[in-house]
């Protein structure tokens, strides 16, 4: 039986009508994302055309996920907005705070006793608000939601960028921060920018050594990290129906690398494999009875360049297997071409580890094509030259697994099986083989190889494949190795060849669990107390934002600007500042000592302007702060691409950063920034980012002039005396703005539910 039911058929009980209108007033044959956004509007039936790319639309989730990261700050809001309970369904789930250091055993029972205090105030404030809780193990969020809460035709928010993993099941599922979680937790509308949309069309069917995950590796390579901004992506033809839902999952999951809003596939004869086997038969009955809605229209797909803005085609059938790295996940390259690109870069070949899970392919599909090559090591007498590391994506997997004896397999060769659980690829890893200045090489099959992402040592190059791809290239030990071409030594000195792998979409036996790790929340949770302790180094309860003045913005000086790329992660790291994530002041001290400054290439080292020394980020920006001067961060490209964190927001906001001026942003952090009460501006002229010098003062000319569709004027004013007048452009529609006055979207929650 599935959860939420009556929810889920509510929605499909009004599809039918909304997606008639929307046809009937675009004048056109819907894709499926038409369909999803144009059903899920805050105002119901659809009344207007929507311009894609342009206009600011308000739309209604059906349900929301949060990871314990996430989740803490995102509830530490909700508790400000004075509200009883959640206003559509919700879950919590413990996954980032678990270290893979020993194995799932030892792993659960250090974090349970590390990190109690955050998973009892979680549980706590899930059971007041009506929030259903998954207990630290119980599995890693996005598996956990395709096998428990997706469902076909849905709209779904997350406060983790990787939610876009249930368009697996037909969703349209986005990441976003925690205050637009807030909005729709609260019964406020959500408001996204209308994406623009992408169709791939897929032909064929995978064959050989070729995985689902190569089909967004390739994708990436094409679209690169910022391809897919302000877009989704949706998938269609007779290829996609030749994948498993979970494959479906793991394509859509990449999606979130290439800066997609989010990727979507259309229902299918898997998917309802899928919810089956998953115990919601009552999910795809349900479906089957609006089936047409729950796909693009036939018209579309037959000629999709009219409908999309930008259409791809794949072949499956000469798809090749892919490692994309490293140091981002949009650098591809087939395998079998790796071992010269390596050379001429100075990669290492030797490779360390061999790492298999994350939200991306820890299926019960993806352990069997990992363990067939494992297999086959133990059969042909290999002996694996790296360290392999798995995590199962739920308990039910891991049970089902060590009930099928995968895990026997993975362990026969040495491997460790870790938590269900986030770990490495979050940078959960307390690695065994430190390599500290020594560059190293590892494979895994997560999303995402950003420097100092797996382990926080700049010097380790990731790359990214597929399950069984990663155990293959693990028990060669060479980056190089080309499993369809190359053979290995055996420990009797023989030549062997690996074959194929070979997979089960789905368990024979059925997918079993003894406990799932779900805890109901109270029917009525008033009389729950949620205690956060005065002294608590790991929670802290918040104190709204301050509207920043018109006459705070002059005389603003420069924090850093940053070279290159500067994801979330260098501006709050993950790994082991995830222990301050429900403490704003605490975890503050991490900002931004990951990006590069510019103007001597170093890492958390920038000029104090007042005294001339130089010193960490934060420490500088506290002495601003003290002493009531706001500051400004200058950006490259694509700034805070990567993790949905809000934290990379609210840390520079709660030290006194007013404003964000970069080339471009990610569409997750730009929202951030708004919804926190900052100001997210982009060149007007990208060729401006070369005026700023180390000691300039900027003047926002005519803040108070700040409008819709109007550029804003700054002076930039240089250490000589001398001085730059720049145009710079925002996103802000009037709403938005209104956020920016009152200090925060929240203050203005506040403000209207009084």
């Amino acid at each position: 039986m599935a959860f939420d039911i009556d929810m889920i058929k509510k929605v499909y009980a009004q599809m039918a009508e909304r997606v008639d209108k929307a046809r009937e007033i675009t004048g056109k044959p819907l894709t499926l994302s038409e369909k999803i956004l144009y059903s899920h509007l805050w105002d119901g039936n659809p009344n207007k055309v929507f311009q894609r790319g342009k206009d600011y639309v308000e739309f209604a989730p059906d349900r929301i996920a949060c990871q314990d990261a996430t989740a803490q700050m995102a509830l530490l809001q909700f508790m400000q907005a004075g509200k009883k309970n959640v206003a559509v369904p919700t879950t919590v789930h413990c996954d980032h705070l678990i270290q893979a250091k020993q194995g799932a055993v030892a792993d659960l029972k250090r974090a349970n006793e590390t990190s109690n205090e955050v998973f009892d105030f979680l549980e706590s404030v899930s059971n007041k608000f009506g929030i259903g809780f998954w207990k630290p193990g119980a599995g890693i969020i996005h598996q956990v939601v395709l096998e428990n809460y997706a469902f076909p035709g849905g709209m779904m928010i997350g406060t983790d960028s990787h939610t876009v993993n249930a368009g697996g099941l037909g969703m349209v599922a986005i990441g976003v921060g925690g205050a637009d979680a807030v909005d729709v937790m609260a019964g406020m509308p959500w408001e996204l920018k209308f994406p623009k949309l992408i169709g791939v069309k897929l032909t064929g069917s995978l064959n050989g050594w070729t995985a689902s995950k190569d089909v967004i590796l390739k994708v990436a390579g094409i679209l690169t990290v910022k391809g897919g901004t302000g877009a989704i992506v949706e998938y269609f033809g007779p290829g996609a129906k030749n994948l498993s839902c979970t494959g479906k999952g793991t394509i859509c999951n990449m999606g979130a690398e290439i800066g997609a809003t989010t990727s979507t596939f259309g229902y299918d004869e898997s998917m309802e494999r899928f919810l089956r086997a998953t115990d919601r038969a009552d999910i795809a009955d349900e479906a089957n009875k609006v089936r047409e809605h729950l796909t693009g229209d036939d018209e579309v797909y037959a000629d999709p360049e009219k409908y999309f803005d930008q259409v791809i085609e794949i072949d499956l059938d000469t798809l090749r297997p892919h490692l994309n790295g490293p140091f981002t996940p949009d650098l591809a390259t087939p395998v079998g071409q790796l071992g010269e690109k390596a050379t001429k870069n100075d990669w290492p070949i030797k490779v360390d580890w061999g790492l298999i899970g994350s939200c991306t392919n820890s299926s019960y599909e993806d352990l069997t094509r990992a363990a067939s090559i494992a297999q086959q090591a133990i059969d042909k007498k290999l002996i694996p030259k790296s360290d392999l590391g798995i995590n199962p994506g739920s308990e039910q997997i891991r049970f089902t697994a060590q009930r099928d004896g995968l895990l026997d397999v993975f362990e026969s060769l040495g491997a460790t099986i870790f938590t269900n659980a986030c770990g490495p690829c979050i940078g959960q890893w307390d690695r065994s083989d430190r390599k500290g200045e020594e560059k190293n090489t590892i494979v895994h099959s997560f999303n995402r190889n950003f420097s100092k992402r797996a382990d926080g040592n700049p010097n380790t190059h990731a790359f990214v494949g597929s399950p069984e791809m990663v155990a293959a290239i693990a028990i060669s030990g060479r980056l190089d190795f080309d499993p369809m071409n190359d053979t290995l030594l055996n420990e009797d000195g023989e030549e062997v060849k690996l074959d194929e792998p070979v997979g089960l979409e789905l368990p024979p036996k059925g997918f079993e669990v003894d406990e799932n790790g779900y805890l109901a929340p109270k029917e009525d949770g008033s009389s729950v107390e949620v205690k956060v302790a005065s002294e608590s180094e790991r929670l802290e309860l918040l104190e709204p934002f301050e509207p920043i003045k018109d006459s705070e913005l002059q005389g603003v000086k420069l924090l850093i600007k940053a070279f290159g790329k500067c994801t979330t992660d260098h501006i709050s790291m993950a790994g082991p500042w995830l222990r301050y994530r429900g403490h704003l002041d605490n975890i503050s001290n991490n900002t931004l000592i990951g990006a590069i400054n510019a103007f001597n290439k170093k890492t958390n080292f920038v000029k104090n302007q007042f005294t001339g020394d130089y010193g960490g980020v934060p420490d500088v920006q506290r002495e601003y702060k003290a002493k009531g001067v706001k500051t400004i961060v200058v950006g490259d490209h694509n700034y805070g691409e990567g993790s949905s964190r809000e934290h990379a927001a609210m840390q520079p906001r709660f030290l006194g950063v007013a404003a964000v001026l970069v080339k471009s942003f990610a569409r997750i952090h730009e929202t951030n920034l708004k919804k926190q009460g900052m100001l997210g501006l982009t060149f007007s002229n990208e060729a401006d980012y070369d005026l700023i010098q180390e000691d300039d003062t900027f003047n926002f000319v005519d803040i108070a002039e700040f409008a819709e569709n109007t550029p804003l004027t700054i002076e930039i004013v240089h250490k000589d005396g001398s001085k730059d007048s720049i145009k710079v452009n925002h996103t802000y529609n009037d709403a938005q703005i209104k956020w920016y006055r009152e200090g925060s979207a929240l203050n203005l929650i506040k403000k209207q539910n009084a």
